[in-house]
């Protein structure tokens, strides 16, 4: 059951719109309360201090509107935000029940990319291989961000050994669903196009040049642009925004640029759950605060002594673990900052 989108409204949206709010990725179990003279609508793309957003009142008819915000506004807008709007300005973000996050820029602080998902798209180019430290470190935030993570691999036809990488992922990833596709020969397309019905809102998240785009013109035969991938794999961003895009098999995607390893957030819940396997091993150990790593009745250890577990995993899980360490110590110092941070006397 979906959380009630009760943010101190005073009633239901109009019975008239709500094919357009299914379009937009509404459901049964969501029921939202706007107050009185307010209308409902849903974000499709932020431009600086500028929104497009798609929207219905009384009359039933759908708008999309370049709507203004805020700098007081309760949370900073992307792509997805379910808002409360009064006439073309956004007075409220409703209460996110997902979000998809990454450290900001300024390396304090997260940065939310894309909001009120049901499935995260995890897609990773198979011509050159399988990056399984990158597969595991999306999987991490994918699984932060309360939506359910699904393994795209795409450009199958430039693989001689997909079925190979399939496998491989499937030890990677343990119990992530996994679809392998092709957009040039259309390979799993139709199998993603059901994934994608009424109801679903899903992100794609990959880096540059995995296929992000050309997957959206295999499921769409749209014309959005793509562009080549240099020698090194590396792609440049056919996307380079966070877009909603309404798609012909009832879903909902949203499209944001390509993300680098460097960029990925680490949660505890989110590590817990790609590493279960070790995880599970963790709750093995002689001591709760076994450092897995040498210290008397350590479980994890004594996989790798019999080989139950993989080197290569341990070693990605201590990375990723150190990665979160790293995040929460600068996360906390930040928090000092901001708490001891006086402003400045009065020029006289």
């Amino acid at each position: 059951m979906r959380p009630t989108h009760d943010d101190g409204g005073q009633g239901p949206i109009p019975s008239n719109c709500d094919s357009v709010f299914r379009s937009l990725g509404r459901t049964d179990d969501d029921v939202f309360l706007v107050a009185d003279g307010l209308s409902l609508g849903r974000v499709s793309i932020v431009h600086g201090a500028n929104a497009e957003v798609i929207s219905c009142e009384g009359d039933g008819v759908e708008t999309t509107s370049l709507c203004t915000f805020g700098a007081s506004l309760n949370e900073r807008l992307v792509a997805g935000d379910w808002v409360e709007l009064e006439g073309k300005h956004v007075v409220k973000v409703l209460a996110r029940r997902s979000a998809l996050r990454r450290p900001d820029p300024n390396g304090s602080d997260v940065q939310v990319l894309a909001s009120n998902l049901d499935l995260v798209l995890l897609v990773v180019a198979i011509d050159r291989g399988l990056n399984v430290r990158m597969l595991e470190r999306f999987a991490v935030m994918a699984y932060d961000s309360g939506a359910r993570p699904f393994v795209i691999l795409t450009k199958a036809d430039q693989s001689h050994n997909a079925d190979e990488i399939a496998l491989e992922t499937t030890w990677v990833v343990p119990g992530v669903s996994i679809l392998t596709t092709s957009s040039l020969s259309g390979e799993g397309i139709e199998n993603l196009r059901a994934q994608l019905h009424e109801g679903v809102t899903a992100v794609m998240l990959g880096p540059s040049g995995a296929g992000k785009t050309s997957l959206l013109n295999a499921l769409e035969g749209s014309d959005v642009l793509t562009r080549t991938v240099s020698r090194s794999g590396e792609g440049r961003h056919a996307t380079t925004t966070r877009r909603l895009y309404r798609l012909s098999s009832g879903g909902v995607l949203l499209d944001i640029p390509g993300i680098r390893l460097i960029d990925l957030l680490v949660g505890q819940l989110g590590l817990d759950e790609t590493f279960s396997d070790i995880a599970s091993l963790a709750a093995q150990c002689r001591f709760r605060d076994c450092r897995h790593d040498g210290d008397l009745g350590c479980a994890v250890q004594a996989a790798l002594t019999s080989h139950e577990l993989a080197p290569e995993r341990y070693e990605n899980w201590r990375l990723a673990q150190g990665e979160l360490n790293r995040q929460t110590r600068r996360s906390g110092s930040s928090n000092v900052a901001k708490k001891t941070r006086r402003p400045r006397p009065p020029s006289r």
